[in-house]
């Protein structure tokens, strides 16, 4: 395929607009607030995210190049169809249900990042080893779309693979680098249009293209290969409803999520914030959908494309770019790679962020340096950027299995991640030891699961397991919620044992090692100055911690308060002034 001199001139000028957003949104960030607290304009904002740039940017943070040639590629691959593209419904679920039950919660106690309320709770352990999933998710992420960008350049416009990802990495971490959550977001808004308008743009002329069949005619007749519409085999429902499960209630404990929540003005924002961003995704899904619907109903040997169809030729995982290309006029197809281009930098950026975010604050600033100054602050984020920044093009570039290790590290945040924060939000007298007793056994119960991806064969064979063609045991038993489940009852029922056995004598306090049960009341673990202990930080963004050793086995279960919060306290209104 010849070099593409005109599609090298469109994602330029992509580029260049983008970058020329994500400075701008720099400048502004450098102009916003006062010098004490740049490091929180860069994390949160400032906490003055309205509306309008909000709900883009949050919905651009989903809609990313995984999410859109994801489900084009599911819609396309024969036996699977539109029954088994999850993701549409699934994010968007999972933002509505952390706008109904996390945001609030989160945004009116005023944290920084996701991981304040572990080590507000469970202490700087506890904090440091859920940063280890949580990275690894974020890095993963960011490392598996910057390979899925470099494919679909080089599909279009035929240059090197590695140059367009090394660019495309050099110009998110570049603005990212500068402008913090303020380029992020501002540049989303640019994204999110090029996103919405390059494939709408592509999809009517796709359809037309004498190629192709009716789509509504290969929804559920096989013509060129089965319905595109799908099914769920009777054996695969268990696998289905774990999948789903994974994407919904997996998808809310990200710190690209709550980046963005806790940016809002208020805590009613956050949860609107939510909402919108859901209808977003589902929204941003349709023409996703309507391509692979296309590339299924499309007699490829009629194409430029040629004989075999991309099936058989193994590149189902670039139906969406292929569409563009080989149905598409050119100037159509270059527009919607920037497009694609597009969908991925604005996932991309924010992962790399959040990553960082939660480094410099919970990790360098609370458990090692609680007397650093703003500034240091802002240039530990900076140095992480750029380092987390080129690690994930590393991997993009070298590691042959970054999806399965993306994979992996998604299903660690949805078992590990996800019950810790259902405990630190809203089960009273949850404690270190249960947390780390619910990790563990989270993290055992997935690994001996197996991984096909990664070629990691299961030492728990559960029941309906079978080898795939490579010979690795493929799960169909739901063994991912299976693990989720045992890592949150673990730490409900170790917490409550711990805190009988140390309460009632059993236990000497001596051995309360963690300082979880009775040296509760200790300063280390009543001062908020534990989080927060520099003069440049506020206060109040954290609320106090009440001594757990009040508490007793007959108090209530459920933490009411989580759901109680109201916008109008003196500490939130002073926070959402700044």
């Amino acid at each position: 395929m010849a070099f593409h001199v005109e599609g090298l001139v469109a994602i330029v000028v992509f580029y260049l607009a983008i970058l020329a957003v994500g400075i701008w949104a720099a400048w502004k960030t450098k102009n916003t607030g006062s010098e004490g607290d740049r490091s929180e304009a860069i994390i949160v904002g400032g906490r003055d995210i309205g509306l309008l740039v909000g709900g883009f940017t949050m919905t651009a943070t989903w809609v990313g190049g995984g999410y859109i040639n994801g489900t084009a590629e599911a819609v396309y691959v024969p036996g699977y169809g539109l029954a088994w593209a999850q993701a549409p419904i699934g994010y968007s679920l999972s933002l509505i249900l952390g706008g109904l039950f996390f945001a609030k919660p989160m945004r009116s106690k005023g944290y920084v990042t996701m991981l304040d309320p572990f080590q507000q709770i469970y202490g700087k352990r506890m904090g440091g080893l859920l940063f280890i999933p949580a990275l690894m998710g974020e890095m993963f992420w960011a490392a598996a779309i910057f390979s899925a960008l470099g494919a679909t350049i080089s599909v279009i416009i035929d240059i090197n693979v590695n140059i367009s990802v090394i660019i495309s990495a050099l110009i998110a971490t570049m603005y990212t680098l500068v402008g913090g959550l303020y380029s992020v977001a501002y540049t989303d808004v640019v994204q999110l249009f090029c996103i919405f308008l390059g494939l709408w743009i592509s999809v009517p002329f796709a359809m037309s293209h004498p190629a192709v069949t009716d789509i509504g005619l290969t929804a559920v007749h096989p013509v060129h290969q089965a319905p595109w519409l799908g099914s769920i085999n009777s054996l695969d429902i268990y696998t289905w409803l774990d999948n789903f499960l994974l994407l919904t209630l997996g998808g809310i404990p990200w710190q690209a999520y709550f980046q963005r929540v806790l940016s809002s003005s208020s805590a009613t924002y956050a949860q609107v914030l939510s909402f919108l961003a859901a209808f977003g995704c589902f929204v941003m899904a349709l023409p996703a959908v309507l391509i692979g619907a296309i590339g299924a109903s499309t007699a490829w040997n009629e194409t430029a494309y040629g004989f075999p169809d991309p099936m058989t030729k193994k590149e189902a995982d670039m139906i969406l770019p292929i569409v563009l290309q080989y149905l598409c006029p050119v100037y159509i197809s270059f527009f919607g790679l920037g497009a694609v281009s597009a969908a991925v930098m604005s996932s991309a950026d924010s992962s790399i962020l959040s990553a960082s975010s939660m480094f410099a604050r919970n990790i360098y600033q609370l458990s090692f340096r609680q007397n650093a100054s703003d500034k240091e602050i802002v240039w530990v984020m900076r140095i992480t950027v750029f380092l987390f920044g080129a690690a994930a093009t590393a991997m993009a570039l070298l590691a042959s299995s970054v999806y399965g290790l993306w994979y992996l590290s998604s299903d660690l945040v949805y078992i590990i991640i996800f019950p810790q924060l259902l405990c630190v939000l809203f089960i009273k007298g949850t404690n270190t030891y249960g947390a780390i007793a619910g990790y563990l056994f989270g993290l055992v119960l997935r690994i001996t699961g197996g991984e096909p991806y990664l070629y990691l064969q299961p030492l728990i064979y559960y029941p309906g397991c079978y080898p795939d063609e490579n010979n690795i045991y493929t799960q169909r038993f739901p063994f991912k919620t299976l693990a989720m489940l045992t890592s949150f009852f673990t730490n409900i029922i170790v917490s409550y044992l711990a805190k009988y056995l140390f309460e009632s004598g059993t236990l000497p306090p001596k051995l309360d090692f963690l300082d979880a049960v009775v040296a509760r009341y200790s300063r280390e673990h009543m001062d908020k100055a534990t989080l927060v202990k520099s003069d440049n930080i506020v206060l109040n963004e954290l609320a106090p911690v009440n001594p757990r050793h009040s508490l007793t086995l007959s108090t209530t279960f459920i933490n009411k308060e989580a759901f109680n919060y109201v916008d109008s306290s003196p500490e939130l209104s002073n926070t959402e002034d700044n």
